[in-house]
């Protein structure tokens, strides 16, 4: 638990603010992002109608209110503008709903109101009322999903059980018909597991397509591909000289399973990520990395619906009354195997939990929802580039070795490093699985060789790359944020700042990375 409750007034949802019929539009086509991201409640107890008709209509919808004219704003209307783009893309030319399931599952997912933004009996009214959607939205999400290719079936189809865990069809009608419809969606992607294409590329252009237009930018694949080359030379060259740091006598490849393996049992895995939660707040708030750093930030492990994640934030929302912030870290279940409840422990090892602290809390995910909570405009709160989230979290990792975390301490650098290369092989697995460079198995090894993870891990890592085909943001976003950093340092000259820098940054909210630009011209 964070000890650092400093109040600062926030600006809440609504305050002088208009949610325009724009902006309105562009959320109905992001229903669940908008409920939880942005903490739009209106939302609560609706599910996206995600089948062909009301795909059709909602972009139908979108664009008649695109026409309604340009925001007061520039930056808000280019801002408003790439997540309109970017929807007309994913939905009415690349059609992602009818072979990406990820969406469908997220429709669904009930987690949302396992969080304590409300009262717990208005939080249970409207997980009933999205319960009671299921079966409407099974049917519409079925009729959509013609596409849906054997690799992307496989991948998901754990993430699809996993809904209904905890429900129960003896409950009531309702919840009975939820259990029923489940099935049938279950049962729609075990059959495309078995039937389905199965080659899961989307192609190049479109790869471009979706990862450019969600950041207002033009991606040329090619040079993509070369700068995630140079990153991976630059972060083995840290790797290695951080690991001959610690131990000048044993090989990389020696060194780092002896290291994964040294982590808290899991009895003491929360309380030694509250500890370091305290020491990230601590060091970002002496060094002055980010303009504002208060509220409440409590560690402990997910909800039952969210188990599967070993570590992740979930931030008060900037739409929502001032709540505590959780860093979720979730040991593993004391019934599960002992191999793979070490397996699961290595991830927070105490060379790479520190690491995993700094991105999800502070100066990372934490400290960011906090900037969001004072942002006036409706579209900077509420719209959220996942490259520029993603980006800045994995960016501040390195930003902290710079300003000298734990500086006697070379696991800290081996932790920076390792999460780095995950991430760079990330961005080269989905530019090679989605133009026919990699197959699944040659992916995997990529995960093996470069970024050192178990084979179990790298299949895993090469799976999602399947579905996700954007999930190279991480080191995008943050080789983005490090580029326009240098231009701030030559345009400001000794006017730079790290504190000027990021303040100004995040002043945007969550820019798509095409218009963070506007952090240091000014325009």
């Amino acid at each position: 638990m964070c000890r650092f409750f400093v109040r600062y007034p926030c600006v809440p949802w609504g305050y002088g603010l208009v949610v325009t019929d724009r902006l309105r539009a562009v959320c109905d086509l992001m229903m669940p992002v908008s409920r939880e991201m942005a903490g739009l409640h209106e939302y609560d107890g609706r599910l996206q109608d995600l089948s062909p008709d009301g795909v059709h209509g909602a972009l139908t919808a979108m664009a008649a209110a695109s026409r309604s004219g340009p925001l007061p704003d520039a930056h808000d209307e280019a801002h408003l503008a790439v997540f309109e783009e970017s929807l007309r893309i994913q939905y009415g030319v690349l059609e992602l709903h009818r072979r990406d399931p990820y969406p469908h599952l997220s429709n669904l997912e009930l987690a949302c109101y396992d969080r304590e933004y409300a009262r717990r009996k208005e939080r249970g009214k409207a997980r009933a009322r999205h319960l009671a959607g299921w079966p409407d939205a099974v049917r519409g999400s079925i009729a959509s999903l013609d596409l849906v290719s054997a690799p992307v079936a496989q991948a998901l189809l754990g993430a699809a059980r996993g809904l209904a865990a905890g429900l129960d069809p003896a409950a009531g009608p309702e919840e009975a018909a939820a259990v029923k419809a489940h099935a049938r969606l279950v049962a729609h992607l075990e059959a495309a597991a078995r039937h389905g294409d199965p080659d899961p590329r989307l192609g190049g252009e479109a790869l471009a397509a979706l990862m450019g237009s969600a950041e207002g930018l033009r991606v040329d694949l090619g040079d993509l591909a070369e700068a995630a080359d140079r990153e991976r030379a630059r972060l083995t060259g840290l790797l290695t000289e951080s690991c001959r740091a610690l131990d000048p006598h044993r090989p990389v490849d020696e060194l780092i399973p002896a290291l994964m393996a040294d982590h808290p049992d899991a009895e003491h895995v929360i309380p030694e990520a509250a500890r370091l939660t305290d020491e990230v707040i601590d060091f970002t708030r002496a060094h002055g990395l980010v303009p504002f750093l208060d509220g409440e930030c409590l560690v402990g492990p997910a909800p039952p619906s969210r188990r599967w994640a070993m570590a992740m934030m979930t931030w008060a929302a900037p739409g929502e009354p001032e709540t505590p912030s959780w860093y979720h870290v979730t040991p593993p279940e004391p019934d599960w195997p002992a191999d793979e409840r070490e397996e699961w422990l290595s991830v927070f090892s105490r060379t790479s939990l520190p690491a995993i602290t700094v991105h999800e809390v502070a100066p990372g995910h934490f400290a960011h929802g906090r900037a969001l909570r004072r942002v006036r405009s409706e579209v900077r709160r509420t719209l959220h580039s996942l490259a520029f989230t993603e980006g800045w979290a994995h960016y501040v990792e390195e930003v902290c070795l710079e300003e000298g975390f734990r500086p006697r301490d070379p696991r800290f650098a081996i932790g920076v490093a390792l999460e780095a290369l995950v991430r760079v092989t990330r961005l080269t697995v989905a530019i090679g699985l989605h133009t026919g460079g990699l197959t699944l198995d040659e992916a995997t090894r990529l995960f093996v060789r470069d970024a050192h993870l178990a084979p179990a891990a790298a299949a895993s890592e090469a799976r999602r790359g399947t579905f996700d085909a954007g999930y190279g943001r991480y080191t995008w976003g943050k080789l983005e944020i490090m580029r326009l950093r240098e231009k701030a340092r030559k345009k400001w000259g000794h006017g730079f700042s790290l504190a000027r820098f990021h303040g100004e940054l995040l002043k945007l909210g969550s820019p798509p990375l095409g218009l963070m630009a506007t952090a240091v011209s000014g325009t």
